[in-house]
């Protein structure tokens, strides 16, 4: 049986315990990230909106670097908007700071209607280095 090894993020283990999920689980080199949020240091939204996506990808940041991981080793990005129409070309300016050039991910973005007082969230898959060990 694949175990599975819960990672979290320096300074954010509360939170996820608050809500009873992990913030990315380790399966062999896999690391499968839950959706992160552009939540300030108390857990509430950043109220300014290209800040809070700039803040959700800080937060992914601090996840996979957790792992051993950086936005080189994302395989699969999948984002959630609440406005996506209005919200993309802050968001792309976001994403072409992160991923400058290719090779890019894979990306799906959804329109949702609710993120629990958010406007964005990205949840991603990636490949752990081989470089890294499994703690």
């Amino acid at each position: 049986m694949i175990q599975r090894e819960p990672i979290f993020p320096a300074n954010r283990h509360a939170l996820y315990e608050e809500h009873g999920y992990s913030a990315a689980i380790r399966s062999g080199d896999m690391l499968f990230v839950s959706g992160q949020v552009g939540s300030r240091a108390d857990g509430t939204p950043e109220p300014d909106f290209a800040a809070q996506v700039q803040l959700a990808f800080d937060n992914l940041a601090a996840t996979l670097a957790a792992a051993g991981c950086t936005f080189n080793d994302l395989i699969d990005v999948t984002t959630f908007h609440t406005d996506p129409e209005n919200q993309f070309p802050t968001i792309m300016q976001v994403k072409q700071s992160i991923f400058p050039q290719p090779p890019y991910p894979n990306w799906t973005a959804v329109g949702v209607t609710w993120l629990a007082g958010f406007d964005f969230e990205i949840k991603v898959i990636a490949r752990i280095p081989t470089s890294t060990s499994a703690g």
